[in-house]
């Protein structure tokens, strides 16, 4: 993945995507807790459930690609020279 580029609109994007999901999932248990009885009971409970497993997954995948934010540019010792 080297030849993409990372630009501050991608970070905000994603970034922005993480929130969104674990903000859906926060509003999903807020209604099952709230009303539990009155729209569809435990639904809710799963979809908070699975929101806040996608947005852990994505804010690993994010945090993961922030780490590797060099590494195309590192030089190794053993590596041969540029010709």
């Amino acid at each position: 993945m080297s030849f993409v580029r990372k630009s501050l609109g991608n970070v905000l994007l994603s970034i922005g995507g993480v929130v969104l999901v674990a903000a859906l999932g926060a509003w999903q248990f807020y209604v099952f807790v709230t009303f539990p009885d009155a729209q569809g009971g435990t639904i809710h409970l799963w979809l908070a459930i699975g929101a806040a497993l996608v947005a852990c997954v994505a804010g690993f995948f994010v945090f993961s690609v922030f780490l590797r934010y060099d590494r195309d540019d590192e030089m190794h010792i053993t590596s041969s020279p540029a010709r």
